[in-house]
């Protein structure tokens, strides 16, 4: 899941070497959040316009952890 998110991010911003993820232990909801960390410039590129782009990569990691049998949600940090 963590290399999911990486590569839907570094596909999206100037500088990939930038891009990082940590992720916090599933709550008790048993969802696992995961912290996007981007260069400066680079955080209106992961949002978009009106948060277009961060609620699709929301929605592609809900998906991909459906077939892990895991909740994701993402934040930007």
């Amino acid at each position: 899941m963590k290399e999911l998110l990486i590569f839907l991010a570094q596909g999206l911003v100037d500088d990939p070497a930038a891009v990082s993820v940590t992720a916090d232990a599933p709550n008790e909801e048993g969802i696992t959040v995961y912290h996007l960390h981007v260069g400066e410039g680079d955080v209106g590129r992961v949002i978009g316009k009106q948060g277009r782009i961060v609620k699709a990569i929301r929605t592609v990691m809900r998906a991909a952890g459906t077939r892990q049998n895991e909740k994701a949600a993402v934040e930007i940090d």
